[in-house]
C-alpha cells in the first residue's frame, strides 16, 4: 500500500468555519428553499457597461489572445499610479517600479507574503480579520501575533490604544516583529481610521524597523462624509509600506479578478519576481478594461456607493424593527452586528446557523474572523430592498421564538 504523505501546511490550517456554514445553505437551497444570503461579499449586479463594452472590444482582436504579462500591462500599471495621483495625491509612483497588477488583492497580498515572509518570522495582525490576512503569514511558516481591534460605536478605530497595544505586542515579541498587517476600512468589522493614523504607523515602523502591508479594498465604500485615507498619504511611506486595493467592489467586478499592489520598490520587485515564475497575468481584454475602469468616467462608483448607503440604512432600520438593534458603519459594504441579547448565549456559530435554519437568512459568524469575533456576526450588503425586509420579518419571527 502507497505510504500516506504528511502535507504539513495544510496542517497548519484549520477547518474553514464558513463552510459549516456554507453547506447548511446549500443543501437548504438544494431541496427548495429561498435563503436570503448576506453571508459572502459578493457584489450583485454587472460591471458598469462602458467597461464591458472595452473587454469586448478588445477580446475580438486576436492578437489579445496570447500570454499578458504577469505584472500587468503597462498602461494598466500607469493607471494604478494615474488612480492614486488623483485619488491620494501620491505623485512619485512609478509604474515600473512601484505598482503590480494582481489577480484580485488576495492572490497578491498571498505571493506577496510567499516572495518576503522566512520561516520563523513575525508578523501582527489585529483581531478579528479577514482569514487571509493571518493565513497567508501562516501558510509562509511565519509567527502571527495578534491582539483586539477596539473601535467605539461610530466605528472609529481607537487609535491611541491600537498604538499601546501594537507597541506592547512589539516588546514582547522574539524575534522581532518584521511586519503589520493593517487594512481600513475593516473587514469585518468596517472600522475605519484618520489620516494621522497612517503617520503614526509609519513613523513606529521606521522606528521599530518593520513593514506595513495596508489593504484597502473598501476604500472608496464610504458614507457620511468619511473618505477613506491611505497609507501614502503618511510622510515616508514609500520607505516602509505597500498597500492593496481591487476593484471588485468599487466596480462590481469581483469575478474578473482584477486588483493591484502599490509601495517599496523592494517589496514590489519580490511580489513580481515571484509571479514572473507563477503566471502569465490576467486576460489582456480584462486589464485593458481595468485600465478604462480607473482612467475612465466614476459615476458609477458613486452609484454604487449609493446603493449600500441605501441599503445599509434600510437594513438598520428594518432590522431595528425587527428586534435587532445594531450600530451604523460609515464605510464598507458589511455590517458589523452584535448578536441580539436574548441569542447572545448561542455564540456566534450556532446563532448563525439557527437564523439560517429557522428565518432563512444567512450570515458569516463572527468567531470564523478570529477569537475578538465572537459575539459578532457579519451582514453583506447584498440584498435589495425587498429581501431586506423581508429577511427582517424572518428574523422577527425567529427571536420571538426565542422567549418560548
Amino acid at each position: 500500500m502507497f505510504p500516506e504523505i504528511e502535507f504539513e501546511r495544510m496542517k497548519r490550517l484549520p477547518n474553514y468555519v464558513f463552510a459549516e456554514v456554507n453547506n447548511i445553505k446549500m443543501e437548504a437551497r438544494r431541496a427548495g428553499e429561498d435563503i436570503i444570503d448576506f453571508s459572502m461579499g459578493n457584489p450583485d449586479g454587472p460591471a458598469p457597461q462602458h467597461i464591458i463594452d472595452k473587454l469586448k472590444e478588445t477580446a475580438d482582436k486576436s492578437k489579445n489572445h496570447g500570454y499578458s504579462a504577469s505584472a500587468g500591462i503597462y498602461k494598466l500599471r500607469l493607471a494604478i499610479c494615474n488612480w492614486y495621483k488623483r485619488k491620494y495625491g501620491v505623485d512619485y509612483f512609478d509604474p515600473n517600479k512601484h505598482a503590480v497588477a494582481t489577480m484580485g488583492s488576495k492572490e497578491g497580498y498571498v505571493n506577496l507574503v510567499q516572495a518576503i515572509v522566512n520561516v520563523g518570522d513575525v508578523a501582527i495582525v489585529p483581531d478579528p480579520t479577514y482569514p487571509i490576512h493571518s493565513y497567508a503569514f501562516m501558510l509562509a511558516g511565519a509567527a502571527i501575533h495578534k491582539f483586539e481591534l477596539n473601535f467605539g460605536q461610530d466605528f472609529r478605530v481607537d487609535e491611541d490604544l491600537f498604538f499601546e497595544n501594537l507597541q506592547k505586542t512589539i516588546n514582547e515579541s522574539i524575534p522581532r516583529v518584521k511586519y503589520v498587517l493593517v487594512n481600513f476600512p475593516h473587514n469585518p468589522t468596517s472600522a475605519t481610521v484618520t489620516p494621522e493614523f497612517y503617520q503614526r504607523l509609519v513613523d513606529m515602523a521606521k522606528r521599530e524597523r518593520f513593514y506595513v502591508i495596508s489593504d484597502i479594498a473598501y476604500a472608496d465604500l464610504t458614507f457620511d462624509g468619511y473618505t477613506t485615507p491611505s497609507i501614502f498619504g503618511a510622510e515616508g511611506a514609500i520607505d516602509v509600506a505597500v498597500e492593496s486595493f481591487t476593484l471588485s467592489k468599487s466596480y462590481n467586478m469581483a469575478g474578473w479578478r482584477v486588483g493591484f499592489m502599490v509601495g517599496n520598490e523592494r517589496l514590489i520587485g519580490a511580489l513580481k519576481r515571484l509571479k514572473s515564475w507563477l503566471d502569465y497575468g490576467m486576460f489582456t481584454p480584462i486589464q485593458v478594461a481595468a485600465t478604462i475602469a480607473l482612467d475612465g468616467p466614476q459615476d458609477c462608483v458613486q452609484e454604487h456607493i449609493a446603493k449600500y448607503n441605501y441599503r445599509r440604512d434600510i437594513l438598520i432600520d428594518a432590522f431595528k424593527d425587527a428586534g435587532w438593534e445594531m450600530n451604523t458603519p460609515n464605510a464598507s459594504m458589511f455590517v458589523w452586528a452584535k448578536i441580539p441579547e436574548k441569542a447572545r448565549h448561542l455564540g456566534s456559530m450556532e446563532f448563525s446557523k439557527q437564523l439560517l435554519t429557522q428565518a432563512k437568512v444567512a450570515v458569516s459568524p463572527g468567531i470564523g474572523f478570529g477569537h475578538y469575533g465572537e459575539g459578532y456576526v457579519r451582514i453583506a450588503l447584498i440584498e435589495n430592498e425587498k429581501r431586506i425586509r423581508q429577511a427582517a420579518k424572518n428574523i422577527k419571527k425567529y427571536l420571538k421564538s426565542l422567549d418560548k
